[in-house]
């Protein structure tokens, strides 16, 4: 036992054992500092990536089960929990540490379904997503918006995973001014690291960590700067967002006396998002598709709320107005049809100004030009196949939209 009867021989022994179960979770697990503390109930962590432990939590739990428990917490970190809570809980106007804690189940949620399992045990208390009756697999937000306090999470009252992974401040948190934090270029450093690695030999590790690390940091590439000036040039062209209004009338007014004329009144434009979810089109390129959702956003300055996203395969799925990118779960698996996503998104009210098609091209395209701009992102295909008759080729996208290749 060594200073506040720490165990710290033990609690590096789990930290060894979580990196030969989940090697590619290393260079994390050593960037994390541990710090003892009698007032963290297990272990918990902070934005600046110390680990405080319980030294009374170490000696009762098994070195297995501490190796766990290590890898839980940093994927809090790796994750960005802490931030995507910041976000969530300012875009919906959320506070108060009920909240904080409603956040942290749902993190849990997220990750305990790839944190156990090939040499991690898992613990009896474990929160998992169907202890809520709720699907595995989902992200947090998509959580947040399943479930609220009740009796039903009462048993949860005892989680506290830090400040790390819900964002509240702790009495025990050390700060930005503490010793042994990582600034935030390390923080971004030790992701990068993670998600390179997985990137390059993503062996057997889950399906959620590949996905995330494909998600995490994807290289500048010229082909997101023309996507976002074609998106531009849609949703700017003439006509595009403009009505007439009788609230400002005409000038020419003046040469009709006793007529008032409508002047124009240009509004910011709406755009519609449709996403190719079909079995031709991998976890890769969603995760692209997710990215370039964002970056869409961003062209149509910012305004999100401006920006719908349809999942569409043979049929359309859900509409989603456009929160972050995390929060939007693509859904299909099936053949493709982008008909049926175009007739969707000309059916809304108000109609779009512009629609966005991300696709691999292997669909059937509307007969005639939309009554809107239409900008296709188009995951590029090294030979021509159809997802049932290798003797498919698919037709080329229409001369009416504008088509960049992606990747």
């Amino acid at each position: 036992m060594t200073v506040e009867g720490l165990d710290e021989e033990k609690l590096f022994a789990a930290r060894l054992h979580a990196v030969r179960c989940r090697p590619y979770l290393a260079t994390a697990l050593f960037a994390l500092h541990p710090v003892a503390s009698r007032s963290v109930p297990t272990m918990a962590v902070d934005r600046h990536w110390r680990c405080y432990v319980s030294p009374a939590f170490v000696e009762r739990t098994p070195v297995a089960e501490l190796a766990g428990v290590w890898v839980h917490e940093v994927s809090h970190l790796l994750r960005d929990h802490h931030g995507r809570g910041d976000r969530f809980m300012a875009e919906h106007g959320l506070s108060g540490r009920g909240e904080r804690l409603r956040l942290n189940i749902a993190a849990d949620f997220e990750i305990n379904d790839d944190v156990y399992g090939e040499g991690l045990p898992e613990p009896a208390d474990a929160v998992k997503p169907g202890l809520l009756r709720l699907p595995d697999g989902q992200l947090m937000e998509d959580y947040l918006r399943q479930f609220r306090l009740g009796p039903y999470t009462a048993d949860f009252a005892w989680l506290d995973c830090g400040s790390g992974a819900d964002g509240l401040d702790r009495d025990w948190d050390l700060g930005p001014d503490g010793a042994h934090g990582l600034s935030e270029q390390e923080r971004d450093a030790v992701r990068f690291r993670v998600a390179r690695g997985l990137n390059a030999r993503p062996g057997n590790a889950p399906k959620g960590w590949q996905r995330w690390a494909r998600e995490a940091f994807q290289p500048p590439q010229p082909w997101r700067e023309l996507l976002g000036a074609a998106v531009r040039s849609a949703v700017s062209g003439p006509g595009v967002g403009e009505d007439y209004t009788y609230g400002r009338p005409s000038r020419r007014s003046a040469g009709l006396p006793g007529v008032v004329l409508p002047s124009l009144r240009r509004r910011p434009p709406r755009v519609c998002v449709i996403v190719d979810t079909s079995g031709s089109v991998s976890d890769e390129e969603l995760g692209s598709a997710l990215v370039e959702i964002t970056a869409i956003a961003r062209a149509v300055g910012g305004r999100r709320d401006l920006v719908s996203v349809l999942s569409c395969d043979t049929a359309v799925h859900v509409t989603h107005a456009l929160c972050r990118a995390e929060g939007i779960p693509l859904v299909g698996g099936g053949g493709t049809n982008l008909r049926t996503g175009f007739a969707k998104a000309l059916r809304a009210n108000p109609r779009p100004d512009a629609i966005v098609a991300l696709t691999d091209g292997h669909t059937p395209w509307p007969e005639s030009r939309p009554p809107c701009r239409t900008v296709v992102g188009l995951f590029p295909r090294e030979r021509r196949s159809g997802e049932d008759d290798p003797d498919y080729t698919p037709d080329l996208p229409p001369d009416w939209a504008r088509v960049v290749t992606i990747g």
